[in-house]
C-alpha cells in the first residue's frame, strides 16, 4: 500500500483515511481489545452528527446494535476506559442485549467529537468482521427448475462420480436455488427495517422503470466455474441471463447494490454483480445446509475445502438447460433459515408487479 495514498473508508457519509498498521491475529473474537490511537480519526468539529450543549457540557448520541457493545467495552473494559481517558469524556452504554443509544458526554465539544469519531471507526472495523446475516436474493426454486436441477445432479453423479472429489454432498439444496445480489450484516430489528424500507424506496426510484411493473423472464442455462483451474474447482454455477437478451437483470442487480452500499447497509465487493446460481460448492461438504461466507478477514475457509475435478462436468454439461424462470420479486433473505417451501425465510421483499 502506498503510504502517501492510503485507502479511504466511508462511514456515515464521511470519508476517513485508513492508516497503515501491522495487525496481529487474535484467537478469540470475544476478547478483542481495540481502540483508535490518538492520531487516528479527525478531532476537528464535524457537522455530520449532532453534538448537543447541556448544563454540564456537551453530549452526542449514537445508535449501536447491542451485539457490538462488547467491542466498545473491550477486554475487562479496557477499550472504553482508554477512549474516555484520551478524549476526556464519559461513555454510557446500555446493558448487554438491550437496544438503545450510546451517550458520549464531556466538558469540551472537541473531546465529544473525537470520542464519537473514534467510536465510529472502531465499530466500522468490527462490523466488517461479522459474518453476513441476510442477503438480497432472487429465488430460482420454481418446481420445473428444481426438477431439472435434480436431473442434472443425477446425471453428473452417474457420469462423473469417479472424478476426484465429486460427491452428492457438493450439490445445492434444490429448494434453495437462488441468485445472490449482495450480502448484509443486519444486527437488530431496526437495521432489518431500514433494509426493508430501502427496498421499497428502490422500487419507486428505479425498479419499476427497469421491470415495467412485470416479472422478468430469465433463462438458466450452462455451467461455469469460478476459480482458475477446472481440475481444482470449488464452486460450479449455472449461468443466468434475460430471455430477451437485454441487460435489465444486470442493471437491476447493479443499481440495488449501488443504493445499498450508499446507505451503509452493504459493502461494495465488485464493480458489477456476477449473475450466477450456485449448483455445486465444496463448502457444502461440511455444511450442507448453508453456503458460508468466504469474505471474513483472517478467517479464510479455503483451507477447509477439498476441491473437485470439474473438467468432465464442464465438458459434458457445458450447455445444460435448467429452464426458464419468471422473476417477480427481490427477497431480503435470512441466512441459516427455511420457510414452509424450503427456501430461506423472508424478512422483506420488493415485488415487481
Amino acid at each position: 500500500m502506498d503510504v502517501l495514498r492510503p485507502p479511504l473508508i466511508r462511514i456515515g457519509g464521511r470519508v476517513y483515511r485508513k492508516n497503515l498498521i501491522q495487525e496481529q491475529p487474535i484467537p478469540h473474537e470475544e476478547e478483542e481489545d481495540f481502540c483508535a490511537g490518538p492520531g487516528e480519526g479527525a478531532d476537528e468539529p464535524c457537522d455530520a452528527f449532532v453534538v448537543e450543549e447541556t448544563e454540564r457540557g456537551f453530549q452526542s448520541r449514537l445508535e449501536v446494535p447491542s451485539p457490538l457493545y462488547k467491542y466498545i467495552i473491550g477486554k475487562k473494559g479496557e477499550t472504553k476506559k482508554r477512549l474516555e481517558t484520551e478524549t476526556r469524556t464519559s461513555i454510557s452504554i446500555p446493558k448487554p442485549g438491550v437496544e438503545g443509544e450510546i451517550v458520549i458526554t464531556g466538558q469540551q465539544r472537541s473531546g465529544v467529537i473525537s470520542a464519537r469519531t473514534r467510536l465510529e471507526v472502531l465499530l466500522d472495523s468490527f462490523r466488517r468482521r461479522q459474518p453476513f446475516t441476510h442477503f438480497l436474493s432472487l429465488p430460482l426454486n420454481q418446481p420445473a427448475i428444481q426438477q431439472s436441477f435434480l436431473h442434472f445432479k443425477e446425471e453428473v453423479l452417474h457420469k462423473c462420480s469417479k472424478d476426484h472429489g465429486v460427491s452428492s454432498s457438493l450439490f445445492q439444496n434444490p429448494a434453495k436455488l437462488h441468485l445472490t445480489i449482495g450480502t448484509l450484516v443486519l444486527l437488530n430489528e431496526q437495521e432489518i427495517q431500514r433494509a426493508c424500507d430501502l427496498l421499497q424506496q428502490c422500487k419507486e426510484d428505479f425498479v419499476d422503470q427497469i421491470t415495467g411493473g412485470q416479472p422478468l423472464t430469465v433463462e438458466v442455462a450452462g455451467v461455469e466455474y469460478m476459480n482458475d483451474d477446472p481440475a481444482m474447482t470449488d464452486v460450479l454455477y449455472a449461468k443466468v441471463h434475460m430471455k430477451d437478451g437485454s441487460d435489465r437483470l444486470q442493471m437491476l442487480a447493479d443499481q440495488l447494490v449501488e443504493r445499498f452500499v450508499a446507505s451503509g447497509l452493504m459493502l461494495k465487493e465488485w464493480d458489477r454483480v456476477k449473475l450466477h446460481a450456485t449448483v455445486m460448492n465444496t463448502l457444502f461438504r461440511k455444511d450442507p445446509t448453508e453456503e458460508r461466507s468466504n469474505t471474513m478477514p483472517g478467517k479464510s475457509s479455503f483451507k477447509e475445502r477439498e476441491s473437485f475435478n470439474g473438467q468432465n462436468i464442464l465438458k459434458l454439461f457445458e450447455n445444460f438447460h435448467f429452464g426458464e424462470v419468471q422473476l417477480d420479486s427481490v427477497r431480503l433473505s435470512q441466512r441459516f433459515s427455511s420457510d414452509a417451501s424450503g427456501y430461506y425465510a423472508t424478512s422483506g421483499q420488493l415485488c415487481f408487479s
